[in-house]
């Protein structure tokens, strides 16, 4: 399914869904995703699906949801979203639904100038920024061969200088790593440059690629504030569970499958979405025995996400 939700989202409240990259492409391949490692490792633009297709889905969910609120409808797919050659036409197609477009982004594409010019009429950009030294980014992020770290950055400057819509940025804060006084001053220095609009400041709070990931301790997390704060004017720090309150639209084996293949959900919330459609646990076995659905454990609690499989 392409279109899925409203979820939860800490940044955007009630967000529906747009994936649009097939499982799982990307430019890079963060030690820390919550979907997995990158299967197919590509800075290649094409098309997906058509753009017709992605509006329908997004038409037919809306209309699913009922009464619930959309804040923003989002690409925030298993990949990076500017990998879609078709980015910028969805985004205009689904502009015309009345609600706000957001993209979240890992940025590695903004050197290119068709990205930029993609991604201008979307009311929200969210861009990633975890290191700004390239030892440490290759580290993290685990990039595409052909990317570079300089470049890149100068495409986000650009990008920020022409961009008249909401530019926020997330930066995901691994333990030992880019915790450290001289990784985060670095990174403050460069948004100080872009101005964003809120810079958010994040944890590991999900099963990451590598189960090694674990978030900063809190002296560590305060630091990152205190230091972030010293260049900025809005920071926010995201190392708290969104809500609960997951919905379902449609048949809830579907629903499940399609929020879990980007957003691994926590037991609590899984039997709290069941309850509230009047099933019972015993679907999500049948996921779990068909192999469609997988459980594994993070910092002792329990997660459920929809397996992929390579090609």
């Amino acid at each position: 399914m392409i279109a899925f939700g409203p979820v939860p989202s800490r940044r955007l409240g009630m967000s529906l869904g747009v994936n649009n990259i097939p499982p799982k492409i990307c430019t890079y391949s963060c030690i820390y995703c919550q979907v997995g490692r990158t299967l197919g490792l590509s800075v290649e633009r094409r098309g997906f699906y058509p753009p017709a297709r992605v509006l329908n889905e997004v038409e037919r969910k809306i209309s699913d949801a009922g009464d619930v609120r959309v804040d923003y409808i989002t690409f925030v797919p298993d990949g990076e979203p500017t990998l879609d050659l078709n980015i910028g036409k969805e985004i205009d197609l689904l502009r015309t639904l009345g609600l706000r477009v957001a993209v979240i982004s890992n940025a590695s594409l903004l050197w290119r100038p068709d990205v930029r010019e993609d991604l201008m009429s979307a009311d929200l950009v969210s861009i990633k920024i975890d290191a700004a030294d390239d030892g440490m980014w290759r580290r993290i992020n685990r990039p595409h061969h052909s990317l570079k770290l300089r470049t890149i950055l100068d495409g986000i400057r650009e990008f920020a200088a022409d961009y008249s819509g909401r530019l926020i940025t997330e930066s995901m804060l691994i333990k030992d790593m880019n915790d450290c006084d001289e990784s985060l001053r670095g990174i403050a220095e460069f948004l100080s440059e872009i101005s964003p609009a809120t810079t958010y400041l994040s944890a590991p709070i999900r099963p990451p690629a590598e189960r090694w990931v674990l978030p900063p301790v809190e002296e560590r997390l305060n630091a990152a504030y205190q230091i972030m704060s010293e260049f900025l004017d809005h920071v926010e720090l995201l190392v708290s569970p969104e809500s609960d309150l997951f919905v379902s639209s449609g048949d809830v084996g579907s629903d499940i499958l399609s929020i879990t293949a980007v957003h691994p959900m926590r037991e609590v919330a899984l039997r709290d979405l069941l309850a509230r459609r009047g099933e019972d646990w015993m679907l999500v076995e049948r996921l779990l025995k068909s192999g469609t659905l997988m459980e594994t454990t993070y910092r002792g609690e329990k997660f459920y996400i929809r397996r992929i499989e390579s090609s």
